[in-house]
């Protein structure tokens, strides 16, 4: 059985059908349950861990990342002391979330200690783990504290463009078991003898042709939005419109869409309209991996955030071999 906190959509559409997700938001539990997906919509700080005593069980996380990635405040930043004291101490048996928790600058910093809690009580046999990069610290505490207790673990920052995917998504993640040795999933494009990186392009038939994608980002707003690449990734998406390399081919695809209307203000200052460089909904599930039937429920704000909050499925199904919580399907097919 696999037990899955903070569950979304990305790891479970690389996940065996033996998966529980733990998922609260309504959206994100529709398409999940249409999915095909078992599905408890429960906060997962306050559900139990004693149902799934006593059984073998693999553990899969990737906890909510705003206050620790490049955007906004970064007041995750600013709690990592006290999230690395909530692991220390869950790991030792005392929880003392609601304290640390209240301590916190950003309420979501100590939910990057939530997983330690079912670690401890659970012991499971496979743990994969996934966040942005400034979390790969935590992500040592645990493999520190897993390496005490007997597992074999990993950790690292890895970029899915590196294996394949047209998107680049630099990741911290952590694998570790008890049953297997473990190691980081190897590069297979960008290196010497590699296949290229797979340009965004070649993905959703416009935009840049020689590299992958920047991130794809839920959106900008606690509840989604309709700009998954930042201002910063548009201006410089835009300046590479019309650019050529030295070899004169061409850095970029338009797409066959409007251009965007400027604004009443853009108007006055005598702008010229813009090119439209918001991508839709099936675009970004594209870039992160998914399969092109998946239906995500919600308004349109909310299907960006489940899909720019997602693992990418490749990833996803790369650590989780890596992992040994899931097997390649060469070795499913012999079985």
């Amino acid at each position: 059985m696999i037990v899955h906190g903070f569950a979304g959509i990305g790891w479970s559409e690389a996940l065996p059908a033996d998966e529980i997700g733990l998922e609260l938001n309504t959206d994100t539990c529709r398409t999940r349950i249409n999915a095909g997906h078992d599905t408890i919509r429960w906060d997962v700080t306050t559900f139990p861990t004693y149902p799934f005593k006593g059984q073998r069980i693999n553990k899969v996380d990737s906890p909510p990342c705003p206050g620790f990635g490049r955007s906004g405040k970064q007041l995750g930043l600013r709690d990592l002391p006290l999230v690395h004291q909530a692991i220390e101490d869950l790991s030792r048996g005392m929880d003392t979330r609601a304290a640390i928790g209240a301590a916190c600058l950003d309420w979501r910093s100590i939910l990057t200690a939530e997983p330690m809690r079912w670690h401890y009580d659970l012991m499971p046999e496979a743990i994969a783990m996934e966040q942005v990069p400034s979390v790969l610290p935590v992500w040592e505490q645990y493999a520190e504290i897993l390496t005490r207790w007997g597992y074999s673990t990993a950790t690292g920052v890895l970029d899915p463009a590196h294996r394949g995917l047209g998107q680049h998504r630099p990741r911290a993640v952590l694998i570790a078991s008890h049953a297997q040795e473990v190691a980081l999933p190897p590069r297979t494009h960008g290196g010497l003898g590699q296949p290229p990186l797979v340009p965004m392009a070649d993905v959703i038939g416009w935009g840049y042709t020689q590299r992958p994608a920047p991130t794809v980002t839920g959106g900008g707003t606690a509840t989604g939005g309709a700009e998954p690449f930042g201002n910063g990734t548009r201006q410089a998406m835009a300046k590479a419109i019309g650019a050529v390399d030295d070899n004169g081919k061409q850095l970029w695809r338009d797409r066959d869409v409007p251009l965007r209307k400027p604004t009443a203000r853009e108007l006055a200052a005598g702008k010229e309209p813009k090119p439209n460089l918001r991508p839709t909904v099936a675009e970004c599930a594209a870039l992160q991996g998914f399969r092109p039937d998946l239906k995500f429920h919600g308004l349109a704000g909310s299907q960006h955030l489940q899909v720019g909050n997602a693992v990418p499925v490749p990833f996803a199904a790369d650590l989780l071999q890596a992992a040994g919580i899931t097997q390649p399907a060469h070795q499913l097919a012999a079985a």
